[in-house]
């Protein structure tokens, strides 16, 4: 972690620097006229959006909610490794890690061959694969993961607080076009409701560039845009509870699936603190058009489904901390945007929508959160490029095209996995009908890498290259989060995790792997890379800079060399690696990394480097891997960034 750039500060680093001249803090008792982004809803997609928002203090953003306060109880529990990687971005993963409970294992039980009714462990296996994640899957309640966003952004530069209490009553959008250079920015004009004492029934007219919608599956923001959830129900009731209670069941703590012989099945999730536990309960099939409210469930169904189904182990619930029934249905919305396809040539967006207001599914495969989280992460850096004018607008097109392909992949797995949880079980070998239990065992460690949130893979297209040189950096494809591994820092021999310098700051990546040569001689691809980014006319470093702009303002270039930490000279590094910045201009010492060799993890080994040409991979602010290309590619690396971003006043 980096501070005291612009001078000497105590206190918690956490907590940012407030620009000069903007000393009063703002208010979020009531809300301005106008702002860059609206955000309706507090949810996992509208916090993280708010938190990645809130760093950029020249962008006035606001999020409100209906609720009268921030959650207390949440309902989505699963965090995958690669949201625990979003995480660190934000710069709390070690609190989530610290308080969660980490899923480990897996188990298996199915009904006992000998005695049907009873059930019998069947299969036990490690829950994420070994080098998928530097970080594991664990659970912990929604409401905390909350909180550490609001906590991100108290601290961040803007001080930036949900305003509660607001329904959204209207949304309209005046339509802007892009040959239309005088259309006004603050295209959207939201009514909003308020609800706190004092103030119920007052109208606020708020007008935005941007609205956000993370209202949930019933998005008011969807149905401003006139869009839909398209999808269909399997006609199939489960309950879920979060409860303390006594048993002899022997995998009460591990994550464990249960299918009976005609009882249904159930998932154990053990959660945070050592004693509760939440249980996924099958319940009954339901009437084709039958809603799972017109059956009365009561949480005593719950717990009797549960004891009958774990028979003839003793389940004693002590006490029900939370409770709810659902049926399993897959929604899915054809676009995240306000723009209709025949008209995204011509019309740029300023609506969007995110997380349950665009797809809902069931929340065994525990992705619901997860997903909408890395749809505002997508977002959240493209809505800061255009607004501070580093991107052109067009460039939000991709949000829509990207994210709905990812949950349209999201609803299919989600509708095959809920299908053989619900499916009877075969009687026999030579039964045609029903699943084996060893199928789905298999289905669960073949899709492993989906449920880690690692699978996610973005087609080519103006942000995403194609792999005309992927055999440069076979371990990193292009498309996939960027993988990190471990290397030791040049400058003070500290063993850090290279992906972690891939902060939630809407900064570009520029990791470039040296070749074999010495990085300090005058011929090494690595110099004349720095070189290039330093001085050409070209360079996407300097075109993206403005005046008065640290060299790494847009883009963030990392060096990785091949040589162990002590054969080589710092001071003999390029001049770009070290470079010069903040108000005092004090020296960055933490741009250059060595493999990790006492640890046996050289990071060329492990993302399939190759040795002889080295290679650049370009990072996305989402952490997802761009591009990859020959150290001196420096052509294609100028005209990749020229499709993505604007050319502005060059800085010194």
């Amino acid at each position: 972690m980096q501070f005291h750039l612009n001078g000497f500060r105590a206190g918690d680093p956490n907590v940012s620097e407030r620009p000069v001249g903007s000393e009063t803090l703002p208010t979020f008792e009531t809300l301005p006229a106008e702002v860059d982004v609206l955000i309706v809803g507090c949810g996992p997609a509208g916090l993280t959006l708010a938190a990645q928002l809130a760093a950029f203090p020249d962008i006035k953003t606001r999020i409100i909610d209906q609720k009268s306060g921030p959650l207390e109880l949440g309902q989505a529990d699963g965090i995958a490794c690669r949201t625990i990687e979003m995480f660190h971005a934000f710069g709390f993963s070690e609190r989530v890690l610290k308080e969660s409970y980490w899923v480990n294992e897996v188990s298996f039980w199915k009904p006992d061959p000998e005695r049907p009714e009873n059930i019998v462990r069947h299969g036990r296996i490690q829950d994420v694969e070994d080098g998928l994640s530097e970080f594991p899957h664990v659970i912990l309640n929604q409401a905390r993961v909350h909180d550490f966003f609001l906590d991100v952004m108290r601290k961040a530069p803007t001080r930036l607080q949900p305003s509660y209490s607001r329904r959204l009553v209207d949304l309209q959008i005046g339509i802007g076009r892009a040959a239309e250079p005088g259309t006004s920015p603050h295209r959207a004009t939201v009514q909003l409701e308020r609800l706190d004492p004092g103030h119920e029934g007052e109208i606020e007219v708020v007008r935005a560039h941007y609205v956000v919608g993370c209202d949930g599956a019933r998005s008011a923001v969807r149905k401003s845009l006139g869009r839909t959830l398209h999808g269909d129900s399997a006609n199939q009731a489960w309950g879920v509870m979060d409860v303390l209670a006594v048993t002899d069941f022997p995998d009460v703590r591990l994550k464990a699936l249960i299918q009976s012989a005609g009882e249904g099945s159930i998932l154990i999730i053990p959660r945070e603190g050592g004693y509760l536990i939440r249980i996924y309960v099958e319940l009954d099939k339901l009437s084709q058009n039958e809603r799972v409210a017109n059956r009365n469930f009561g949480v005593e169904h719950l717990i009797a489904a549960a004891q009958r189904i774990l028979h003839p182990y003793k389940f004693e619930v002590h006490e029900v901390a939370w409770w709810s029934v659902y049926e399993i249905g897959q929604r899915l919305c054809d676009k995240f945007d306000d723009v209709p396809a025949e008209e995204m040539g011509g019309r740029l967006p300023c609506v969007f929508i995110a997380g349950d207001a665009c797809h809902t599914h069931s929340p065994k495969a525990g992705q619901g959160m997860n997903v909408s989280m890395q749809d505002s992460f997508n977002l959240g850096w493209k809505l800061a490029a255009v607004l501070q004018k580093r991107s052109g607008p067009e460039l939000l097109h991709s949000y829509s095209s990207e994210r709905q392909a990812i949950a349209r992949e999201l609803i299919d797995f989600d509708r095959e996995w809920a299908k053989m949880l619900s499916a009877p079980l075969k009687s026999s070998a030579s039964d045609s009908e029903g699943v084996d239990p060893k199928e789905v065992q298999a289905y669960f460690v073949r899709h492993g890498r989906y449920t880690a949130g690692t699978a996610t893979r973005y087609a080519p297209s103006l942000l995403t290259g194609e792999p005309t040189h992927a055999d440069l950096a076979r371990g990193l494809p292009i498309g996939a989060r960027f993988h990190s591994a471990p290397v030791v820092r040049l400058a003070d021999a500290k063993p850090v995790q290279l992906g972690h310098v891939a902060l939630a700051d809407g900064r570009w990546r520029l990791f470039a792997f040296a070749d074999r040569s010495d990085p300090a001689a005058p011929s090494s691809r690595l110099r004349g890379l720095c070189d290039f980014l330093a001085t050409s006319p070209s360079s996407p470093v300097r075109r993206s800079r403005r005046a008065g702009d640290d060299v790494d303002a847009v883009i963030d270039l990392r060096a990785i060399v091949q040589q162990g930490h002590r054969d080589l000279k710092l001071e003999t590094m390029p001049e770009l690696l070290l470079p010069r910045k903040g108000r005092l201009g004090l020296r960055d010492y933490e741009k250059i990394f060595c493999p990790d060799l006492h640890a046996g993890q050289d990071i060329f080994d492990m993302r399939g480097i190759d040795r002889e040409r080295g290679c650049l991979v370009i990072v996305r602010p989402d952490q997802y891997v761009a591009h990859v290309l020959p150290l001196d590619a420096h052509a294609a690396l100028a005209a990749y960034f020229e499709g993505v971003l604007s050319d502005v006043q060059q800085g010194s």
